[in-house]
């Protein structure tokens, strides 16, 4: 399989493509990011300087499921899995296919994060499978 990373740098206001990742350098790209460094720096710095939270978003080329983690404040993190969905609406009569549908996990701890990220992309663990 083929992944493509990103990194939303909060100092920013474009995106950083990281490009193609391989499968076995995911959690290594997550390791490697300085979160607890850019939440600090984000404290001393006035909102207007900041674009984003500090985040990173790994996406399957093939089928473009994807999973992106946002660090909060050192304690919390938000989890966003995007895949396609079947959306009903009008009562249920009406269905469209969602090709960027987002869930989002928030609340959850670094530990959680690094545990679903591995989950995801983690070929013995198909229940969290973005395959």
């Amino acid at each position: 399989m083929k992944f493509r990373a990103s990194f939303c740098d909060p100092f920013s206001p474009k995106i950083i493509e990281l490009g193609e990742i391989n499968q076995d350098k995911i959690i290594d790209t997550f390791n490697n990011i300085p979160w607890d460094n850019l939440l600090e720096k984000m404290k001393s710095t006035t909102k207007e300087e900041i674009y984003y939270s500090p985040s990173l978003e790994i996406e399957n080329i093939e089928n473009r499921n994807g999973l992106a983690i946002s660090a909060i404040d050192g304690v919390e993190w938000y989890i966003f899995y995007k895949r396609p969905k079947i959306v009903k609406s009008f009562f249920g009569l009406k269905e469209k296919r969602d090709e960027d549908y987002v869930t989002q996990l928030t609340g959850q701890f670094q530990r959680c994060a690094l545990f679903k990220t591995r989950c995801a992309y983690s070929p013995s663990v198909s229940a969290w499978s973005l395959r």
